[in-house]
Order: structure tokens, then C-alpha cells, then sequence
């Protein structure tokens, strides 16, 4: 027997049990299905995550630092003089702070309130999507943030040192104050105080995060008059590559050491630190994917082994119902090689079968899921995913159609033949 009559035969029995063969299909199905939807699923979260990375910049490093009884912002003037020390690792780096007391920025007859936290406090309401927030920043502000200017400049080193009330919009307080008008040369009134726009930003378009295009940034000199001299404890530094980013967080964290000593417990007493990369970030989110990957597919995965003892089971019955047919064709002088492979293709058709359907409903609900979980319209599993769920169908159907087949090419001729 060839392996078309092969095929053709076990289409055959396939259609001779129509019911039988979907209700033995069933459990690849269920399992194929719950593989492809999981898992794209995860790779999905996953890819959007790594969006948020990318949009936010690589190398971008986050640094918090706070000395409970420095009244001066002395290890704030220390961090910053030690990152601009790393010019051969970093090249920016930037106070990163929001202004907190309450903040009402005007542009003509336009207002925007800001840290409005007396109006809160008195059952007030506050959109966070529209919320606006002033930032003190450096001239590199924008550099060390992955923010790109759509227009105008950013602050010089002179604005910074001299305290020149200028600022940059985000695209959000841009669109807020001008809407598609250039605000470049303009004047907005933040507190009161005159301010002149040199520039804006591009949208960063970071989904769920609309804080960061709602920003104006002006100089963190004025964190003095307008921020009450609260401690700047936040910096964010840009460093030159990858190489660059893990050594810079290494030296920092000696810098700290010696800044804020820890006590015997490892703890910091008179203060807190805090150093975080991107990079690193995105690395941890990365192998939280891939083991919640690897934990669902095995969930998933245990419905398939359920499924291949069913074809396991379904064979042997078929095996049992053919026994006089198997007993003729050895009878005529078929080899055991081609019963067993008879039986194995017909396990593996029906394993195919139902792995194609499988990937079909895989793809509608991972449309689905994609669009209720992460509102994404066009999501589907990726050709990685729904090839190796296929092959993985098929060996199921090999590896547990195995055992029937073996048994039916090891019947004897006389003994199949007297089956009724």
C-alpha cells in the first residue's frame, strides 16, 4: 500500500464516523485553540510593553535620591555635579520634578488648572487625562525624556543658569492652550508670571499615559520660587549605550553608599535611593512574558495530552473493529511496517484535522481577546505560534497513535481472521 491509498483510507474511516472522529478531534481542538489564544495572547502584552520601552528610550536611567535631613537640597547639587562627572558614560542628565503646589497656567482666555488639590479636597473632581503638569527640567530635559521637538528649541544652558522664564509644551498642553496653532514665541502665564514658549514636543502617543505629552517644562531654578524649595529628588541621565547604562547604575549605587551610608540591616536610615534602567525594566518584563508563556502553554498543553489519549483510545477501538480486515491483509502478505503506518496516518489526519480547526478558532478568539484585552483591532497569532501548535497536533497524533498501530500490525493472520 502506498501512502496515497493510505490517506485515502483513513479519510474514508474519518468520514464513515463523522461523530465520532469531531468527538475525538474535540480535545486537540480545545487544546490547540487554548495554546494559540494564550500565548498570543502574552506575546501580545508583551510586544506592547516593549512599545512603552521603546517610546520611553533605551538607556534612559531613573535616579531618586533623599537625605531625610538636608534642608538645602545639598544631595541634590552633589548627584547632579557626580552625573555630570560620568560625561564618558552619560550624556544628559536632568531634574525630573513636578511642581506641587496648585498651578493655574493661562493663555488668554484658556485656563488650566493644575495640582488643584484644595478643589479635591472639597469633592472636587480632576480628569487625569486632561490633567496638565508643570515640570522643572534642564536643557536636556527632552534628550534624557526620548522627547523630539516639533518646533521651536529647547532650553539653553543660559535659560537654566539665568532662570529665564521660558518653557516647552508637551503636545498635549500644546493642543490644550493652542490647538493647531505654532506657540513658539508666544506667552503663557503660569502662576501669574509671564512665561515665553521656545518650543514643543512631538506626542509621545503612549497609550493609558497621557501625562506624558500633559507637560510643560520651565527651568528647575525656579524650584525655589514656585516649588517652595522642596527637595529635588528626582533626576533622569542618558547614557551613551547599554555597556554604558549597567555601568553608570553601578557607580551611582557606590556614590549612594557613601552618600547614604546603609546600616547592618542594608537599609538606608537617613534617607532613600533608588536606580532603575529601562533597559533592565524591559529585560525583567521580557522573562515575565516568556515564563507566563511557558506556564500557560503547559495549561494549555494538558488539554492536548487529554486529546491524544483520546485518539489513543478511539485507535485501539478502531483497531478492535478492523481486526478481521487486518487479518486479510496480512493474510495476502502486507508487512508490518504498513499497518503501522496505515493506523499512524489515519491518528494523524485525525490529530491534523483537528489542529486546523483548532488554529481557526485560535484566530477568532485571539481577534477577540486582542480587541477586549488590549484593545487591539488586528491582533493575530503569529505564524510561529500557529505552525509549531499544527505540528505539535500532528506529532500528538503520531506519538499516541503508536501503540494501537503496533498492536494492530502484531496481530496474528489466523487468529484476525476468525474475528467476527
Amino acid at each position: 500500500m502506498n501512502l496515497w491509498q493510505a490517506f485515502k483510507m483513513a479519510f474514508k474511516s474519518i468520514a464513515l464516523k463523522k461523530t465520532r472522529s469531531f468527538l475525538t478531534m474535540l480535545g486537540i481542538i480545545i487544546g490547540v485553540a487554548s495554546v494559540v489564544i494564550m500565548v498570543s495572547v502574552v506575546q501580545g502584552q508583551n510586544r506592547k510593553t516593549m512599545e512603552f520601552y521603546e517610546k520611553m528610550g533605551d538607556n534612559k536611567i531613573t535616579i531618586q535620591a533623599m537625605k531625610y535631613d538636608d534642608m538645602d537640597n545639598e544631595v541634590s547639587q552633589k548627584l547632579q555635579d557626580y552625573c555630570l562627572s560620568l560625561s564618558d558614560l552619560l550624556v544628559g542628565v536632568t531634574p525630573d520634578v513636578e511642581i506641587n503646589e496648585k498651578v493655574i497656567i493661562q493663555y488668554g482666555a484658556k485656563t488650566l488648572s493644575v495640582n488643584d488639590w484644595e478643589s479635591m479636597r472639597f469633592g472636587g473632581s480632576i480628569n487625569w487625562d486632561e490633567m496638565m503638569h508643570v515640570k522643572l527640567g534642564s536643557d536636556q530635559y527632552g534628550a534624557c525624556n526620548n522627547y523630539t521637538l516639533a518646533g521651536g528649541r529647547e532650553m539653553s544652558y543660559l535659560d537654566v543658569e539665568k532662570t529665564n522664564p521660558v518653557c516647552v509644551l508637551g503636545s498635549g498642553a500644546k493642543e490644550a492652550l493652542f490647538g493647531f496653532t505654532n506657540p513658539v514665541n508666544e506667552t503663557v502665564t503660569i502662576n501669574g508670571d509671564p512665561f515665553l514658549v521656545v518650543g514643543y514636543y512631538n506626542s509621545m502617543d503612549i497609550e493609558y499615559w497621557p501625562e506624558m505629552d500633559n507637560i510643560i517644562v520651565i527651568p528647575y531654578t525656579f524650584n525655589r520660587t514656585m516649588n517652595s524649595n522642596n527637595t529635588m529628588d528626582s533626576y533622569v541621565a542618558k547614557a551613551k549605550d547599554a555597556q554604558a547604562t549597567v555601568e553608570a547604575m553601578t557607580r551611582l549605587e557606590v556614590f549612594f553608599n557613601g552618600l547614604i551610608p546603609m546600616n547592618a540591616d542594608g537599609y538606608r536610615e537617613n534617607g532613600y535611593t533608588y536606580v532603575q534602567s529601562n533597559n533592565s525594566n524591559a529585560q525583567e518584563m521580557e522573562q515575565q512574558s516568556m515564563m507566563q508563556s511557558l506556564v500557560l502553554g503547559a495549561i494549555a498543553g494538558i488539554s492536548l495530552l487529554v486529546g491524544g489519549i483520546g485518539i489513543m483510545n478511539i485507535m485501539l477501538v478502531t483497531v478492535t473493529e478492523r481486526t478481521r480486515e487486518i487479518g486479510i491483509r496480512k493474510a495476502i502478505g502486507a508487512e508490518r511496517s504498513s499497518i503501522i503506518t496505515q493506523f499512524l496516518i489515519e491518528a494523524a489526519v485525525i490529530c491534523s484535522i483537528g489542529g486546523i480547526i483548532g488554529i481557526g478558532i485560535g484566530c477568532v478568539g485571539t481577534l477577540i481577546a486582542g480587541k477586549l484585552l488590549l484593545q487591539e483591532t488586528s491582533m493575530l497569532p503569529s505564524m510561529t505560534i500557529t505552525l509549531g501548535a499544527f505540528l505539535f497536533s500532528v506529532v500528538l497524533g503520531v506519538i499516541f497513535g503508536m501503540y494501537p498501530a503496533i498492536k494492530a500490525s502484531g496481530l496474528q493472520p489466523v487468529v484476525a481472521l476468525r474475528a467476527d
